[in-house]
């Protein structure tokens, strides 16, 4: 199963992590429902101080792309972005309105 890694810092704030942590407790049932029709078979997010780590386990015909097409298009999925966004802060290596970041593997034991 394919699997893709990403990256993000939320702001130095106490309260707004808590918030934040707060909200993913239980998503909203749209934004579940637009995770499994984009192919994502299994998420999970770490948190160490700021920094995140998200964990998509995604099915063949999962496509990067065709998510941020699909999420762009969902009204409250954009609501659930424009609240998270609050919460969140780009990485310096983000592009301009980019939050999540594609991290590089470099180790897999599996192939030792």
């Amino acid at each position: 199963m394919p699997r893709h890694c990403l990256t993000l810092d939320l702001k130095d704030d106490a309260t707004a992590i808590a918030e934040y942590k707060r909200y993913h407790l239980k998503i909203w049932p749209e934004v579940r429902d637009s995770l499994h029709a984009a192919g994502v078979e299994d998420m999970e997010i770490y948190l160490l101080g700021t920094r995140m780590f998200m964990i998509m386990d995604v099915n063949e015909s999962f496509s990067l792309s065709a998510k941020a097409a699909a999420d762009a298009a969902n009204a409250k999925v954009q609501e659930w972005e424009a609240i998270m966004g609050g919460f969140q802060q780009p990485l310096p290596q983000s592009r301009p309105g980019q939050r999540w970041v594609v991290m590089e593997r470099v180790f897999k034991l599996a192939d030792q």
